[in-house]
């Protein structure tokens, strides 16, 4: 399937940046409100503690040192990983009917590197701690503190993100500099310091090389790497340990990631009129990937399941068994399932198939996927092989001040797309170029 954008004109490319929609305001005023709700409760964690979240030490009334914090820094690092991940795949697979979306894409791995990056602040209770304890042990530490080796692979991603933006957005700019605000000259001065067409295609073949290495990197460093290594090197934990968790992260990660793209790329194709622009192909095409993904996660959830309750050890049999009748994980389950079903069925009639729905879906399985992190992350630390306290482990639920990071963590990715599509285009000038055509001034 191949979806040709070439007639869009540039006007159409710019104009977010040159117009503010109606739902530009409501938008806004939900990410503002989203984030003052969390700052609220953020406060009230930074007045007292810690202990007004429900995360406790191990202990006969306490519950688990790591919750929805930890659960939803996994969610968010996946989502970027998958972002940038389906970005590099468009480049270096000239996969150019997703070419619209590409940029959205990186855009939301920033975004979402950046909320996780918050969780780590967050979750070690006073934010100067990162400054006390992380960064001084950073040089000497990094071969075996989680806490560093997470520190070191957001930054290193982000950087790497950064890098892959900047060199991209250049070319607009110079290209589309009449239609850009002229309040903004002085950022897209410093963006295009030393810029030349000349570079154009040297700039080409670096991302290419740079979209190689993210491939590379991701699966077998990153999110199938770094970060499933944080538990699955723990034997301690039932549940936690093994080989599946790289694939398993990867593919949760793949999943959350392409619904991300769907609803960014539907709501500013309902926002600005871009039917032209992010033809309905273009979700077509992405529905189809997120099937794949999500069909995945569920054969490794299914392979994790299986190998815990079938002559497993007696702990990680009682995990399983722990998992399997706690209800919250089959919710889980069931909205992943829900959205393969429609998946499926809108792939054999596709008259069923339309973009409100796909999004819906999409948000199904963000919630979905997110529920079974931070459940995966709990029930690890509630049915460890070792029993530090005698009696019965607390229970945990997540309190408001968690619940509401996950609100505002959504309005800071909402926000940050609403401010960069009035300074950048949020979809590549490459998009709307026949790839034969020399572009002049």
């Amino acid at each position: 399937m191949s979806v040709d954008v070439t007639g869009v004109d540039r006007e159409t490319l710019v104009r977010p940046i040159q117009s503010r929609s109606k739902y530009f305001l409501v938008a806004l005023v939900a990410a503002l409100a989203g984030i003052g709700v969390w700052l609220y409760f953020y406060t009230q964690q930074l007045q007292h503690g810690l202990i007004v979240t429900h995360l406790a030490d191990w202990g006969s009334g306490g519950g688990v040192p790591w919750g929805l914090y930890i659960g939803a820094f996994i969610w968010w690092v996946g989502i970027a990983h998958g972002g940038i991940i389906l970005s590099a795949a468009v480049r270096l697979l000239g996969m150019d009917t997703y070419q619209p979306v590409a940029r959205m894409a990186e855009l939301l791995t920033i975004a979402a590197l950046t909320c996780a990056g918050i969780y780590i602040l967050i979750h070690v209770g006073r934010p100067d701690r990162l400054v006390t304890s992380v960064l001084p042990a950073w040089p000497w530490r990094v071969h075996w503190s989680p806490l560093v080796w997470d520190v070191t692979v957001i930054t290193a991603y982000f950087v790497l993100t950064a890098t892959y933006l900047l060199l991209t957005i250049r070319y607009d700019i110079h290209r589309l500099r009449d239609r850009l605000p002229d309040r903004l000259e002085p950022l897209y001065k410093a963006l295009m310091i030393g810029y030349s067409e000349t570079e154009d295609k040297v700039v080409e073949r670096m991302v290419w090389w740079l979209a190689f290495a993210i491939i590379i990197m991701a699966p077998l460093l990153l999110h199938g790497g770094v970060i499933p290594w944080l538990f699955a090197l723990l034997p301690s934990m039932a549940g936690w340990a093994g080989g599946v968790q790289g694939p398993s992260f990867l593919s949760i990660a793949l999943t959350s990631a392409v619904s991300g793209i769907i609803i960014i790329a539907a709501a500013f194709r309902y926002a600005y009129g871009w039917e032209e622009l992010i033809p309905k192909p273009v979700f077509y095409g992405l529905s189809k990937w997120l099937g794949f993904f999500g069909l995945l996660f569920l054969w490794l959830q299914l392979q994790q399941v299986i190998t815990g309750i079938f002559a497993a050890p007696t702990t990680l049999q009682h995990a399983t068994e722990v998992k399997i009748a706690t209800p919250i994980y089959w919710v889980a389950i069931g909205l992943v399932i829900a959205a393969e079903a429609y998946i499926f069925a809108a792939a054999l009639k596709s008259s069923l198939f339309t973009i409100p729905r796909i999004v819906a879906v999409s948000v199904l399985v963000l919630v979905g996927t997110l529920v079974e992190k931070t459940l995966f992350v709990v029930e690890g630390l509630q049915h460890a092989h070792f029993q530090l306290y005698d009696g019965v482990p607390g229970v945990y639920v997540p309190s408001a001040v968690e619940l509401s990071s996950v609100l505002g963590t959504v309005g800071i990715v909402v926000l940050f797309f609403l401010v960069v599509s009035k300074v950048i285009p949020v979809v590549e000038l490459h998009a709307i170029e026949d790839d034969h055509e020399e572009v002049r001034d």
